[in-house]
């Protein structure tokens, strides 16, 4: 019987070298290019279900996504959860720009118990803007992030912070109009505050008000509760995480040599615990001191408002005088005459 033919690159499973049975981990690199790739694959018909697959894809469930800039009025930082993320990118796109990727440059990765830490000290964001024409928009700053260390390897916190920005006309644009001097004042202003567009930033400010309202919105979707009953009960939970004593670590429990004591000293212990258990605090204790006075002094009055105007939008309230009525209501007191 004649041998087969020898394969040099095949590795016996009885051999004295390793052979790896299951695939290389997937490079955190990698995943942003993956991320770049699928950004790509994007259409104009792509809706918000798949921006949330998008999301579901790259970021866990838990996932915060935070960016940091500087604009005229003072430094920036914005951060947003999981449920807004979907709706981030789409604005990004929705304010006029047509493409979206990311180079990292020279990027670092640790390993930190059960996550990888990726630090990017020199990445671009490259935006390419249709309207009102050709602009390519390079965003620098470092970028970290943070991906689970699993199968999937999706991203847990995203930070960016930006440093600086440039904006690149095509020079045969400026040829076009050298002869037309208001156009060539249109193209000398930015179309960017530090290379985000007005779209995504309003709704970076939104998010600010949208973030906190998360709980009583999935309360209300799930309970299907009225706005009151959700600041209510939100309201409830908050003050008993206030009241509740913290907890104190477990005792080792010793055991001591019991002493014989007469009976003159046992009865004065008796009649000292007896006094203690009179002046415990828990006889005074007023629930009416502990419960804060209004829902106003917990939630912003703005916050409430901007909730119960989405709750009377979806049942069709549009008077503005009920709606300021029904948010005197809601606060109890007349805080706004305040």
């Amino acid at each position: 019987m004649s041998n087969p033919t020898h394969d040099p690159f095949y590795s016996s499973p009885f051999g004295p070298f390793y052979r790896r049975h299951s695939p290389y981990m997937v490079q955190p690199e990698y995943r942003i290019y993956e991320m770049n790739k699928r950004l790509q694959a994007r259409t104009e018909e792509s809706d918000s279900l798949w921006w949330d697959a998008f999301a579901t894809e790259f970021f866990e469930e838990d996932a915060t996504l935070t960016l940091s800039f500087c604009l005229e009025d003072g430094p920036k930082r914005y951060t947003i959860g999981r449920t807004l993320i979907p709706r981030y990118f789409s604005t990004v796109f929705e304010g006029g720009v047509t493409e979206l990727h990311y180079i990292l440059k020279h990027s670092k990765e640790s390993f930190h118990n059960s996550c990888i830490t990726l630090d990017c000290d020199q990445c671009t964001m490259v935006t390419q803007h249709g309207k009102p024409m050709f602009t390519k928009v390079c965003t620098e700053g470092r970028l970290i992030l943070e991906f689970a260390f699993d199968d999937l390897m999706r991203i847990k916190t995203w930070h960016f912070t930006i440093r600086q920005y440039r904006e690149l006309i095509p020079r045969s644009i400026l040829a076009m109009h050298a002869q037309d001097p208001q156009v060539l004042e249109q193209l000398s202003k930015n179309i960017t505050r530090m290379g985000l567009t007005n779209f995504t930033l309003n709704y970076l400010r939104l998010c600010v008000i949208l973030e906190p309202m998360q709980e009583l919105m999935s309360r209300h979707k799930t309970y299907n509760l009225s706005p009151r009953d959700c600041l209510k009960t939100c309201l409830f939970q908050k003050w008993q995480r206030m009241v509740a004593p913290p907890a104190e670590p477990a005792r080792q429990t010793t055991t001591k040599r019991r002493k014989r004591k007469n009976s003159a000293s046992s009865a004065n212990s008796s009649v000292g615990t007896t006094a203690s258990k009179k002046r415990s605090p828990a006889t005074n204790f007023s629930l009416s001191s502990q419960v804060p006075v209004s829902i106003s002094s917990t939630f912003p009055p703005f916050f409430l408002f901007c909730f119960l105007s989405l709750h009377m939008q979806v049942y069709g309230v549009t008077n503005r005088h009920r709606k300021f009525q029904m948010l005197l209501q809601l606060l109890g007191l007349n805080y706004l005459h305040k």
